[in-house]
């Protein structure tokens, strides 16, 4: 259960989708992304010997792969303390400098929101 109670249920959606990705797969980090139109789009880490995508990049590409034209949110759940910036980046060019990025830990528990930007 994610432990962010002030959180839009949208937003809760694509943290819980994100924690269940890293630990269904046990995988460093879970990523989902809500598209324009309401739909989500759920990865993992990518490590392979000729690709590594964070998991953030990955659910950024399934959803560019999809048709998606923009998204209205992103979320990670990682040990680390903030969405990088080349994270940041993926998300900014597909949903814009302002698309809120949420940073939560293993947990569910959100420790930061920050735009794309």
């Amino acid at each position: 259960m994610t432990e962010t109670p002030d959180l839009d249920p949208e937003d809760r959606k694509i943290v819980t989708l994100a924690r269940s990705a890293r630990a269904r797969n046990g995988v460093p980090e879970g990523a989902a992304v809500r598209d324009e139109t309401g739909r989500t789009y759920v990865a993992g880490t990518v490590a392979l010997d000729s690709l590594r995508l964070s998991a953030l990049r990955t659910a950024v590409a399934m959803a560019v792969a999809s048709g998606a034209k923009s998204l209205e949110a992103a979320a990670v759940v990682t040990e680390a303390e903030a969405a990088s910036e080349e994270d940041r980046a993926a998300v900014r060019d597909l949903g814009g400098p302002g698309t809120p990025v949420l940073v939560a830990g293993p947990d569910g528990t959100v420790r930061a929101r920050v735009s794309a930007g």
